[in-house]
């Protein structure tokens, strides 16, 4: 039995952020393989299993918008959430005023990808001692016809939210775009983040798990031939 996937993900707009433009948000011209993955935890995610990006298939014109967004330099606070939780006196909020701050981004828009994956066993944590990937199988599967997610589906930033997912058997290629024919170096882009936690909180404490936030970068130059990234067939080559 397969335990590939084969979905098609739309978004109005989307932000694979190149870090190498600095302050200003400025996108890949197409999705890198850690961000469609964390798309994919989004809608089903365990500690047993672990994504892998096989394909990503483009199908709408490569398009950009410069749009301007008010962001904030801080962020709340976990501890003083907690604590406000337990004496209702603490205030957990930041003032927008005084760490608002606007950036300009250069983001696509009116997106249609199609996403070929499959899933691992990590063997990290098993909460019945009965993990296999055919149970894992049906219950995304069932999660993807049905449209269930645990938290909302984005396109690289937060902001930007999937607008569908479907599961299909074959993807459509007759319509993708002719202005993505041919072969296209598309440079050395973002892989993924790889935390050194690997998966499993700080002193094996699942009851009150802390994840390390450390993490390294891993790059890859991919080309993308009629549309079609063969992100399984560039793997092996991927460079931190």
């Amino acid at each position: 039995m397969s335990y590939g996937f084969k979905i098609m993900v739309s978004g109005d707009y989307a932000c694979f952020t190149n870090p190498a433009m600095k302050v200003e948000r400025v996108s890949y011209d197409v999705p890198t393989p850690g961000a469609l993955e964390g798309l994919l935890k989004s809608i089903y995610w365990k500690p047993a299993i672990r994504y892998e990006i096989d394909k990503i298939i483009v199908f709408n014109p490569i398009d950009f918008i410069n749009i301007r967004r008010n962001e904030v330099t801080d962020k709340v606070s976990l501890s003083k959430v907690k604590k406000q939780m337990k004496t209702k006196v603490e205030e957990a909020d930041i003032c927008t005023k005084d760490t608002i701050m606007q950036r300009g981004g250069m983001v696509l828009k009116n997106v249609l990808y199609g996403i070929e994956f499959h899933f691992e066993l990590t063997g990290i944590r098993s909460e019945n001692g009965d993990e296999n990937r055919e149970k894992h199988y049906n219950i995304l599967l069932r999660r993807l016809k049905n449209g269930q997610c645990f938290r909302q589906p984005v396109l690289g930033c937060r902001e930007f939210s999937v607008r569908s997912i479907e599961p299909v058997d074959e993807f459509p290629m007759d319509k993708i775009s002719p202005s993505l024919l041919g072969d296209r170096d598309l440079g050395y882009m973002l892989y993924r983040m790889n935390f050194k936690d690997k998966g499993r909180p700080k002193n094996d404490d699942w009851e009150e798990r802390k994840f390390s936030d450390d993490a390294d970068a891993s790059f890859y130059r991919p080309h993308m031939i009629d549309g079609v990234i063969d992100v399984e067939k560039y793997r092996g080559t991927v460079k931190c």
